[in-house]
């Protein structure tokens, strides 16, 4: 059973900061060439440093909801690497709003586009080209795709509808591609997380500083999990360790869904 990446070629959305950017860099770190894409291109330069030359990594900026944006990242990829291994949907965007109130609707069509729609049609697109690079080969891994999931998708939070709603269609769509690629030997999975050190909840906590103590009060192991922790679980879904999973919805919550209740926080 391995867990090497070395060599593989991923490309890993949502990668100029947060969870993105830590699965990046842990691939990068374990040997396998990684392009880093994200709209924020002043955040992949500061993160990432303006030479790539001699590196195992690229980062490639634009908007991933436009198709031939799409078309641009993967001949990145392949011009600096030549193929790909490994599709990281790890981008994604939270709404919060009343559900009574008329913003909801723009809510999830917005979220739909973003966390759906997106990560749909960049699968779409690899997939494609894994199944071309693979040849005539008929044994071993073509590819592997990791949905960067919630678990939202699976609670009910009413100001979160949107987000939940768009989560749990990534789930459904997880599942269903996991089916469609499976002749393929293109495998299909997601990671679903509870409370994880990002950005967004760095920035909630300062701003709230009861807060991490009630996240914490609701999670089993008592504590907000680390983003390199969620980079650790991606690397076991890319390798060959979990050849024979597919479709499946791993959850890093630290026990949170076993026990929540609807008025823990949204985080």
């Amino acid at each position: 059973m391995s867990f090497a990446i070395t060599g593989k070629t991923a490309i890993v959305t949502g990668g100029a900061n947060g969870i993105g950017l830590a699965i990046g860099r842990h691939f990068v770190d374990k040997g396998a060439n990684v392009v880093f894409a994200d709209m924020d291109e002043a955040s992949l330069q500061k993160e990432l440093g303006d030479n790539e030359e001699g590196r195992s990594f690229r980062y490639f900026a634009g908007d991933l909801r436009e198709k031939l944006t799409q078309a641009n990242l993967l001949s990145a990829a392949l011009d600096a690497f030549d193929g790909v291994d490994i599709l990281i949907n790890a981008s994604r965007q939270v709404i919060a709003a009343d559900p009574l109130s008329d913003v909801v609707d723009d809510a999830v069509d917005t979220l739909l586009q973003q966390n759906l729609l997106t990560a749909l049609r960049l699968s779409q697109l690899v997939a494609r080209r894994m199944i071309k690079q693979s040849g005539k080969q008929t044994e071993g891994s073509a590819g592997a795709i990791i949905n960067l999931s919630c678990i939202a998708a699976r609670r009910t939070t009413p100001e979160l509808l949107a987000y939940s709603v768009s989560t749990a269609a990534l789930d459904q769509m997880t599942r269903s591609l996991a089916v469609a690629l499976a002749p393929h030997r293109i495998r299909v999975n997601g990671l679903a997380f509870g409370s994880v050190m990002s950005n967004s909840l760095k920035q909630t906590l300062r701003d709230n500083t009861e807060y991490r103590s009630e996240i914490e009060a609701h999670t089993p192991l008592g504590r907000i999990a680390a983003p390199s922790e969620l980079a650790h679980a991606a690397q076991y879904l890319a390798a060959d360790a979990s050849a024979f999973m597919t479709g499946q919805i791993m959850t890093l919550d630290g026990g949170r869904t076993l026990i929540d209740p609807v008025s823990a926080p949204a985080h």
